[in-house]
């Protein structure tokens, strides 16, 4: 019987293009190639241990992405970054964002929501405890995917998944110094009661202002802190 017939099968693992691109997808996250910098077929396929089409095919998918860019003759390069960009990519995740909570608060969800927000902002606690920069982005970054998987929406959380890239490529290629802990800490737990208060207008103003704060922060442009009404 074939799975037509309603018997299972075994599911083709992940293609060798697939895994490619998650690999290059984290190392440029990560700073492993930093924006402007060029990435070598021969190199990359003798460290990744594929052959040049599969590597091909998953730069194909990362400059689809927008994380990479092809030059004619010369090759593909990590993009560059510049201001302009970085406020491009928090108003697309503000508005993804915003979205997913309108989703949560006005879904089922609201409930489970909290528990995973709850449990991603102790997560970000351990990791500024710990003195970690890296560990407290991944832990930043995993509380914003938390946040968009729990509104449901398969389409939110692909927009939120690139653009979340995106925003650790900012933080890469502009940032000189991380928020302080404490901060990021405490403006976690304000997303997370916004969440808990089911109060959206609460929610889309706590989301604004930590998305301004944040591109503030990236592009040295300091600005006094604005008391969200509770």
């Amino acid at each position: 019987m074939s799975a037509e017939d309603g018997e299972l099968e075994p599911v083709d693992r992940k293609s060798t293009p697939a895994l490619v691109a998650d690999q290059l997808r984290r190392a440029i996250m990560r700073g492993t190639f930093p924006p402007g910098s060029q990435l070598g077929e021969v190199e990359l396929a003798g460290r990744l241990g594929v052959s040049r089409g599969p590597l091909r095919e998953a730069m194909q998918r990362l400059v689809a992405e927008g994380l990479l860019r092809s030059e004619r003759h010369r090759g593909i390069f990590v993009r560059d970054l510049d201001e302009a960009d970085v406020r491009d990519v928090y108003t697309a995740r503000l508005a993804v964002e915003q979205a997913a909570g309108r989703l949560i608060l006005n879904g089922g969800n609201k409930t489970v929501a909290i528990a995973l927000l709850g449990e991603a902002v102790r997560v970000i606690e351990d990791a500024a405890a710990t003195g970690d920069p890296v560990a407290l982005a991944d832990a930043d970054q995993a509380f914003h995917a938390t946040l968009v998987a729990a509104s449901g929406s398969p389409r939110l959380r692909r927009m939120a998944d690139g653009l979340l890239t995106e925003t650790r490529m900012c933080l890469t290629a502009l940032q000189d110094t991380a928020p302080p802990p404490a901060e990021l800490v405490a403006e976690h737990r304000q997303l997370c009661d916004a969440v808990r208060s089911g109060d959206f207008a609460l929610l889309a103003a706590v989301l604004e202002e930590h998305m301004a704060s944040a591109v503030d922060r990236i592009v040295g442009a300091p600005r006094p802190a604005t008391p969200i009404a509770g």
